[in-house]
């Protein structure tokens, strides 16, 4: 079968997930599947003035909740179902009868308060597809985010800066520029992980020890990798015209995407790079607090569905 269509998970069905998703769906006019529960989103569909059942080409996949929905408060008992829309959205790309896959946010401590360990879509599809190494992405307000590391402890970071962690981030950054967003020379900044960059080795050793050999390596393998930068001046709009990066790759979350969400906040889009199939999510949590309200911005899961779309269309041979 032709890959034609893109699945969309409502994921945590207390939050705004069903809402953004749904408006995603509909709003942007491709081809889809909308995972989740069919009664959910008839009432979110009715409160919010649209169309039901949705017209085509919007499919809804139905999977039964568990518990009923109280809005802004997320229930345990619901945290299998969450994940069962992830795996029938997986199931349905093994069948090849979707091309890609978009993420509403779920709410990762309700499920681990069911007893199923889990740290974030990124780690549970990496699991699920068998792929050893993935790299989180943002893609916003002008900017391509990546990092080294992603859901983890600040104090757990530097340990986990390691030099084989760092040559699979960027491999897996200049593979996925080039053969799914279509760059053909893929440029990437690196910072440093401490301020200054470490400031040739006084606030720090990891860039002279791990980071900067790991770039002189990668830029052997015939990619250009340039830093360790400053992680507080690359961000720079005449330090991104300097090194002329199409990519950031930062050492840790925070690092990375606090300037990224400044700047595209409500429309930024997550890229889970190194699958085997292309992933886009909202940038966004669940925002409990306005959750069945009627009010959530569905701009970011838009900006997810239409970036998977373009992704779907660069699938590379052999990965898909």
């Amino acid at each position: 079968m032709t890959r034609s269509r893109i699945a969309i998970t409502t994921g945590e069905p207390a939050g705004v997930g069903p809402e953004v998703a749904l408006r995603a769906a509909v709003e942007c006019g491709t081809p889809c599947d909308l995972f989740g529960d069919a009664e959910l989103l008839e009432s979110v569909a009715r409160a919010l003035g649209l169309p039901w059942p949705p017209a085509a080409p919007v499919r809804v996949i139905p999977e039964p909740l568990a518990a009923p929905v109280r809005p802004g408060v997320p229930d345990p008992r619901n945290a299998a179902y969450v994940l069962r829309l992830l795996d029938r959205a997986l199931a349905s790309w093994r069948a090849g009868e979707v091309a890609a896959i978009a993420t509403a946010p779920v709410h990762k401590a309700v499920i681990n308060d069911a007893g199923i360990a889990f740290s974030g879509h990124t780690e549970y599809l990496a699991a699920a597809t068998g792929t050893p190494e993935v790299v989180m992405m943002l893609v916003g307000g002008g900017l391509r985010v990546a990092l080294v590391t992603t859901h983890l402890a600040l104090a757990a970071v530097p340990a986990a800066i390691t030099r084989p962690r760092l040559d699979a981030a960027l491999d897996i950054l200049h593979r996925d520029l080039r053969d799914r967003f279509g760059i053909a020379r893929p440029r990437i900044a690196v910072t440093g992980l401490n301020p200054h960059a470490g400031e040739g080795g006084h606030l720090g050793r990891e860039e002279l020890d791990v980071i900067a050999p790991a770039l002189e390596a990668a830029r052997i393998r015939g990619i250009d990798a340039s830093g360790p930068w400053p992680a507080d001046t690359v961000f720079a709009a005449q330090n991104r015209e300097s090194t002329r990066a199409d990519a950031i790759l930062a050492m840790y979350h925070d690092q990375g995407l606090a300037t990224l969400k400044y700047a595209s906040f409500g429309g930024g889009v997550n890229v889970t790079l190194g699958l085997p199939l292309p992933r886009t999510s909202a940038d966004h949590g669940t925002a409990l607090d306005i959750a069945g309200r009627g009010i959530a911005d569905a701009g970011s899961m838009r900006e997810a569905v239409r970036l998977a779309v373009e992704l779907a269309g660069r699938v590379p041979a052999g990965r898909g």
